[in-house]
Formats: structure tokens, sequence, C-alpha cells
């Protein structure tokens, strides 16, 4: 079992398997890798004659084996043939697979796109794939890989954009926010970036606060992190301008908003007994960026580690009221303006 990563690092030095199953819960590498098979096997004419692609909800019987049957086939241009199937999580037959993975074509890539999870692994063809061809798994991702693979995903971007003479750069605290708003769907994430990208004005390569404000409706000014440098100031009237404005806000639910805040403060307690509190050596202990390193050198001297103590356990009094315990009428309004000034006073 391979990841996105390798898989395209062997197809782009033409070394290409007979069979891909491409399966998981995340459909962008899915769809990424497709694309790339479906486009750079074959040069455009030979695409026309020996590249067939067939979609599991519209095969007979939900049974894959006319895509097998094509698969079986010759080139007619003398080369590859390509054989693609998508949204195979619609097949229900896969026996003319199991046949074919004996003895595949050697001349056909057969490609298999089975998204939004994985066929069962305990059959005995899957264990016939995994020895005759290439299978990729694509998972979710987690809420702490986002801003990590944000990051990567604007500086793949820029490689290709210094080939043109620009230089593409994003505000690290851009990164947060834009993590903490977009979720975890890549395809969502992609297209907001993208936004961003294509969004910027002749001249401008940061992406920064108004740039995503402008193309995606982020406020610069009322977000989590907005929040957390009001805390860290001690600056009363912003911090709960911005709690009011999540009170009213659906997309700024309190739990959510909690948690990242939440993170926070259990970092702060580490960082406080930390033997090395140097950025670099502070960043790797807390798995955050080392630009961030300076909000919790900030944060300990308005906070000793008592009072961030005692923080850490607001934050859990007030996830429990939030969920309905010890809490008959209070309104998220309510809990943020408490949980506000406790901390600060």
């Amino acid at each position: 079992m391979v990841k996105y990563d390798e898989l395209m690092r062997e197809a782009r030095q033409g070394k290409f398997a007979p069979v891909y199953m491409l399966c998981g819960e995340e459909p962008y590498y899915i769809d990424e890798a497709c694309a790339y098979l479906e486009t750079h096997i074959l040069d455009e004419m030979a695409r026309e004659f020996d590249q067939t692609v067939v979609y599991g909800k519209d095969l007979a019987s939900a049974d894959i084996a006319p895509a097998i049957g094509a698969a079986r086939g010759f080139a007619m241009m003398g080369g590859h043939k390509v054989v693609i199937v998508k949204e195979a999580q619609h097949i229900k037959k896969w026996e003319a697979l199991a046949q074919y993975l004996e003895n595949p074509q050697p001349t056909t890539v057969l490609v298999i796109c089975y998204k939004y999870g994985s066929p069962d692994k305990r059959t005995g063809w899957w264990k016939k794939l995994e020895k005759a061809g290439v299978v990729m798994q694509s998972d979710k991702l987690r809420d702490y890989e986002v801003e990590r693979w944000i990051t990567s995903y604007i500086a793949q971007k820029n490689e290709e954009l210094k080939k043109d003479g620009a230089e593409l750069k994003i505000d690290p605290k851009v990164t947060r926010i834009l993590a903490d708003s977009l979720g975890t769907d890549l395809q969502s994430i992609v297209g907001a970036l993208q936004k961003l990208i294509d969004g910027r004005p002749e001249g401008v390569n940061v992406i920064d606060g108004a740039l995503v404000e402008r193309n995606i409706g982020i406020s610069k000014d009322y977000n989590v992190f907005e929040l957390q440098e009001a805390l860290i100031h001690g600056d009363v009237l912003k911090a709960n301008r911005i709690t009011q404005y999540f009170a009213s806000s659906k997309d700024h639910p309190m739990v959510k908003e909690l948690g990242v805040l939440f993170t926070f403060f259990q970092n702060l307690m580490m960082y406080h007994y930390l033997p090395d509190k140097s950025d670099r050596a502070a960043a790797a202990a807390l798995g955050v960026n080392p630009y961030f390193v300076k909000n919790y050198a900030a944060a300990a001297r308005r906070f000793g580690a008592g009072k961030t103590f005692k923080i850490v356990g607001y934050f859990r009094e007030t996830d429990a009221r939030l969920k309905g315990i010890n809490n008959p009428s209070a309104t998220d309004a309510d809990l943020w303006k408490e949980l506000i000034y406790k901390i600060l006073h």
C-alpha cells in the first residue's frame, strides 16, 4: 500500500503498474492521481484509440466485468492500453477482477477509483490485488494536520510560480486562520487557496488577512486567533467584541473555538515547564510553527503557571456547561463573557 506522493513519484518517472486501486475516504488524492494517469500514460492521439473510461454506476448489474473485458484487449497504437474505472464504489460484483489479477494484460494499465471508503480487504481478490498491482490509500486529514498541509501546498505552488520569476508567501497567522475555518475537506481547502492565489492583485505575492477576507469571506479581525492575542495582551474590549461576534455567528460554534483556545492554554502549561524555551526547542516540544513561540512567551509573562492551571480548569468547566451540565439557562454569549472575565481577572 502506497501514499499519493510515492505513487506520483513513480508515475512521473514513467513507471506504471498494471493495476491501480485508488481508494479511501479523501477523494482529493484519488482525483489527482487518476487525472495524472489519465493524461500522462498516453499522448492525446493514442488516448482516442487506446483509453477507455467507464463509471461504476453505469455498469450493468454493478459488475466490473465489462471494464475487465476492455482491459484484456490489445492497444491499437502498439503501446499501452489504459482502462479507467471511476466511481467504483458502486460496483458490487468483483469476480472478473479476481480472475484478471491472476494474469493481467501486460500492456494494459487498469485504474480503479473507489471513493469515500475501500472495498472489503478480507476478500481473496484483494490479496491478489496487493501482489499484482498498486494500492493507494487516501485518508482524511486530521484537524491538526490541516495547517501543515496548507503550508506545504503553498510551498508547492511557490515552486511553480518561481519558474515565472514570482514568489508566493503566506502569513503564518493567516495559515492558522484558514486551518481553523476551512475544515478538513481537501477539495474545499484547495478551492479556497486557489481563490486566494488567483485573486491576488497584480504584483502582490503575499497572502495576508485582507486578501483572505476579500476573497473567501473569513474575517481578519473576528477569529479565534485574534481572540487569543486579545487575551495574551489583556485587551478586554477586543476579547468581548470578538466573542459577541462569535455568539451571533453560525460560522463560529463555541465548542469549536473553545477547543482551539483550550489547546493553546494546554500548550502554555507545558511551555512554563520547558527546560529549553528557545524558539526551535519550544516549537518542537509543543508541535507548533516557531513563528508562534513568541505568543507563548508573551502569554507566559501575563499568565503564570498557577493562573494557567486555573484557566485550563475554566475551559473544562465552560465546556461542561456548554453541554448542559450545571447550566439551566446561560447562553453562549453569557458563557463567553464569564470565561473571558475569569481568564483576564
